[in-house]
């Protein structure tokens, strides 16, 4: 077993490795670049070496860089994590020339199944069901649109060194072929330095599923389940579960076999998955093989009780697995729901900055947190912006759902924008929750994307019972201030009108009787009552009780005069007044929002990659005006409306704030 390992990766995949590793007694090496000085894993690690600046091209992705630390640490092998240079056959012989053990596949196999194309016919050639499409190169955008013509669309355009969504566009027509074929191919050259590109069938209502393999290179490969990946957005995984609610076990058992074949017929070891996507009749496709953990790992972990990260330490040591086939034994569901730095209110535009408060949810044996960040941190404009995976187990699929709703509530984020809001969405719409999902279900879903009403509070009684008692809690603790003059107690009133979201609820509230731990209150409004029972602490930012006997936990943030309460996703801004004030506030008018219908905002920030217009020129609706990059993503902006542009307020090359001005219309 090695004694030291290097961990080449950043965020909370470096973390998790740390971990696995700190309970083998492995030391670790962490690498760091200039924006990650500070970062957790640099805290985690028992060492750190700084590599270069912040742009991954100039560190994270720089493999002398990497093998020189190895050497000046005595690191004895490297974990890649994933993305950067896991999947880089150059990065695993140049280790290997140095004598230091990639814990991962051996070179052939990262090249053999790495290249989406060279995969393909690989795995056709051992017999695993593929996609129709074209394998070959493509030169140049009018190429792509004739091989699209040929396979009949609609097609899917992809980088062939592509993965994480990158470099990847669906294509319905020839526009969108030769537009698609050149992001793409920017976003590959741009993230993977390797811009070619292939074309294949688009298969319409597809599932996205994985199996998960495990090999040692001496004799015994396995299948360890499938993991259902069907919740994407902009081909970009949101939610996975295992095992997948649509599979049955004669197909589980053809799909794993396949994947195993293929695993063998590159002397796969360690660690890897096999992509398939699944039509509505349970026939499969191969998709690609990663060849390397995958982000979803840890809901493989929760039903089958095994440390993947584990595993493939001792593979790379040279340990030969004692498991066998029939030793893999699922047990009951798991759910991932990976939280971003991004509004989804803003058709999911990236958000960085600092996390001025950051509090995830207590783990425990049903739930899983695994994150890179902590509160004070920066989420950076240059790299991937997930904040963490939040994993939850249950013995039922309904069971694993009904967790990740209670922790999704529990966790509390402040300083970035975040997703929450939206995956509190998904695991409450009925159709997730009945297990009727393709890659189509986000577009279906929320055709106009993603809104405020899509969140309506379960029950607004719960709100506003809690706005109610959090009110009174303060108004009690204000009464108790010492320093009064004799003859001036203040009583605190039991009748307010609770304000949300614009509408007004008259309210008494008296207090219950309850142990000198928890404070009690009834709630009465429209005719019922509502006992509410907490151990809150005022200030805190969760209220955690029952409203009437079921469990809530509410987030709470002071504004103003009011507070802003969040539940289930849904969020209210509430205000608690006396009667009289609430009268006079329903007068108050309400000031309108600046009119910036005549400008082009950045609506992330991020790089201005072009301007494709002039002052002066008249553009039409539909019409490209410029191209935003962040996160490695381009975003072509586009005009709404026909118009003529008065003004360029910004240049290629600018560094853009959200809502920064690009162009101003006449």
């Amino acid at each position: 077993m090695f004694s030291k390992i290097l961990i080449a990766n950043r965020g909370e995949i470096a973390c998790r490795v740390i971990r696995t590793a700190r309970r083998l007694g492995i030391k670790t090496v962490a690498v760091y670049s200039d924006a990650d000085r500070n970062a957790l894993h640099v805290e985690m690690a028992d060492e750190a070496v700084h590599i270069g600046a912040a742009p991954s091209a100039q560190s994270y992705l720089l493999i002398d860089r990497i093998v020189d630390a190895c050497k000046k640490t005595g690191a004895q092998a490297v974990h890649p994590g994933y993305g950067f240079l896991s999947e880089k056959r150059e990065f695993q012989e140049a280790l290997a020339a140095a004598g230091i053990a990639f814990i991962g596949p051996d070179a052939h196999a990262i090249q053999a199944m790495g290249d989406k194309i060279e995969s393909k016919k690989l795995a056709k050639a051992a017999g695993v069901s593929t996609v129709p499409g074209y394998l070959g190169v493509i030169a140049d955008d009018s190429e792509a649109v004739t091989i699209a013509r040929d396979i009949g669309y609609p097609v899917m355009i992809k980088a062939s060194a592509g993965g994480g969504g990158k470099g990847m566009r669906v294509a319905w027509n020839d526009e969108e072929a030769r537009e698609g074929f050149r992001s793409a191919q920017n976003e590959a050259r741009s993230s993977f330095a390797d811009d070619r590109v292939f074309v294949e069938k688009y298969i319409q209502q597809p599932r996205h599923i994985e199996i998960q393999v495990l090999a040692d290179g001496q004799g015994t490969a396995l299948y360890l389940g499938e993991r259902e990946c069907s919740i994407q957005r902009r081909h970009q995984k949101v939610i996975e579960e295992a095992p997948s609610p649509f599979l049955d076990a004669a197909t589980r058992k053809a799909m794993g076999e396949q994947a195993v074949a293929l695993a063998r017929a590159v002397d796969y070891k360690s660690a890897g998955t096999v992509e398939f996507i699944v039509d509505a009749e349970r026939n499969f496709y191969f998709l690609e093989m990663n060849t390397r953990l995958q982000v979803e790992h840890p809901v493989t972990e929760l039903v089958t009780g095994l440390d993947l990260v584990e595993l493939m330490i001792r593979v790379a040591a040279g340990e030969k697995l004692t498991l066998r086939q029939d030793d893999i034994k699922l047990h009951g569901w798991a759910i991932e729901s990976r939280i971003y730095a991004e509004d989804p209110f803003r058709n999911f535009l990236p958000s960085t900055g600092r996390l001025t408060h950051y509090r995830p949810p207590s783990e425990d044996p049903h739930v899983r947190v695994d994150t890179g960040v902590y509160e004070g941190g920066e989420i950076s404009m240059y790299y991937d912006p997930m904040i963490a995976k939040l994993c939850s187990w249950g013995s039922t699929r309904d069971a694993a759902i009904a967790r990740m709703r209670e922790a999704l509530d529990q966790y509390y984020i402040r300083g970035v924008s975040h997703n929450i809001p939206f995956l509190a969405s998904l695991m409450a719409n009925p159709r997730f929750v009945e297990g009727r999902l393709t890659t189509n279900f986000i577009a279906e879903e929320y055709p106009t994307g993603f809104h405020a009403s899509d969140l309506p509070p379960d029950d607004p009684a719960i709100l506003i019972a809690v706005a109610a008692v959090i009110h009174r809690c303060l108004n009690d603790r204000d009464i108790q201030i010492s320093g009064k003059m004799p003859g001036n107690k203040v009583r605190v009133r039991d009748d307010w009108v609770v304000v949300m979201d614009g509408a007004q609820h008259p309210v008494h509230v008296h207090p219950t009787d309850g142990s000198p731990q928890r404070i009690g209150y009834t709630v009465d409004f429209e005719g019922r009552h509502h006992v509410v029972w907490s151990d809150w602490n005022l200030g805190e930012p969760l209220f955690r009780g029952t409203v009437n006997g079921a469990h809530v936990c509410v987030q709470v943030d002071r504004v103003g005069v009011g507070y802003r309460l969040s539940h289930s996703g849904a969020q209210a801004l509430v205000k608690v007044l006396t009667p009289n004030a609430a009268r006079l506030d329903a007068l108050m008018p309400v000031k309108a929002p600046p009119d910036m219908s005549k400008f082009l905002l950045s609506p992330m920030p991020g790089l201005l990659v072009s301007v494709a217009v002039t002052e002066g020129q008249e553009v039409k609706a539909g019409e490209v005006l410029a191209v935003v990059e962040a996160m490695k993503m381009e975003n072509i902006l586009r005009a709404a409306q026909d118009g003529t542009v008065s003004k360029v307020h910004a240049t290629p090359g600018s560094s853009l704030a959200v809502d920064q001005k690009i162009l101003e219309f006449a």
